[in-house]
């Protein structure tokens, strides 16, 4: 399994092209009061929208969507769920490419 950490910045909304499995994803991350969210959009289609984040719980869980892999956060000091104001520093976000 290939693992590619996403760089974010730590600020309330953004969004972000990349590309991943030799495909442009984009991503749009945001916080509400709710939590964090994040919408995966593949080849200008979005496939998955308004997903919750929490940590080390993956984000699109549908094989079927052809992104080839999913989204995990990880908190690198302890177990909490992300917020913005931690992304890319104690909130990191990786791709875990399956199927190589």
């Amino acid at each position: 399994m290939n693992v590619v950490q996403i760089p974010l910045a730590a600020t309330a909304s953004q969004t972000l092209n990349v590309v991943l499995n030799q495909q442009l994803v984009r991503l749009d991350v945001y916080q509400r009061s709710t939590g964090l969210y994040l919408n995966v959009w593949l080849n200008d289609v979005q496939v998955v929208a308004g997903a919750i984040c929490q940590n080390l719980n993956p984000v699109v869980h549908a094989e079927y969507l052809g992104i080839g892999g999913d989204f995990v956060f990880v908190d690198t000091q302890g177990s909490d769920d992300p917020a913005y104001d931690g992304l890319g520093g104690r909130y990191v976000l990786t791709f875990m490419a399956t199927g190589t």
